[in-house]
Order: structure tokens, then sequence, then C-alpha cells
């Protein structure tokens, strides 16, 4: 990815990881800009803020246990896109990175 383009969305890239309300403050942000390296960002984030009520869920309605479970990997994802945003690198987490942009290639 081009150097320019980095430097511009790494703020917004890692606003995005700043939990929902980071979500939505770089989303308005990169309304405007349309900066592919913060999309990419947006996207993941959404993702495993989407897959943090599904652990929430899991964990009220169905087993605390597979919710916790869930809930870690939620926090490992977390950890890996925003590592990943700091160093300027478009890191998709592991397992659902793939299905994250595809699924929310609309969205940022």
């Amino acid at each position: 990815m081009e150097n320019q383009t980095v430097n511009e969305g790494k703020t917004t890239a890692i606003i995005s990881y700043l939990w929902w309300i980071g979500f939505i403050i770089a989303f308005i942000i990169n309304s405007s800009k349309n900066n592919s390296f913060a999309s990419f960002h947006i996207r993941q984030s959404l993702g495993i803020n989407l897959l943090s009520v599904v652990a929430s869920l899991v964990s009220a309605y169905v087993n605390p246990s597979i919710g916790w479970v869930i809930s870690v990997g939620v926090i490992m994802f977390w950890i890996i896109g925003l590592i990943g945003s700091i160093q300027g690198e478009e890191k998709k987490v592991p397992l659902l990175g793939d299905q994250f942009q595809e699924w929310l290639k609309n969205i940022g």
C-alpha cells in the first residue's frame, strides 16, 4: 500500500479500534476522506465489535463458557487489529478477517 495513504489514514484506523464510539468517529472522519487504509481497519473493527455482541449474547442465552471463549478471541483479534493499525499494516484478524472484509465491503 502506498505510504502516503497509510500515513493519512493511520490515525483514523487507530481510532476505529476504540470500541463503538471510536468506530463511529472513525467512520464519520473517513466518510469525507475515503482513505482505503482507514476503511480496511474500520471494517475489521466493526467485525470485531459485532463479534463481541455475539459473545455477549452467547454468554447470556446459550452457555457462559462458550461466550467466555469467544470473548477471549475478541480480545486477541482487537489486539492484532490495533497493532496492525499502529504499524501501518493491513493485517487481517485470524479466521474471520477475510469474511469481515467481504461481508462489510460497503462500510468505510
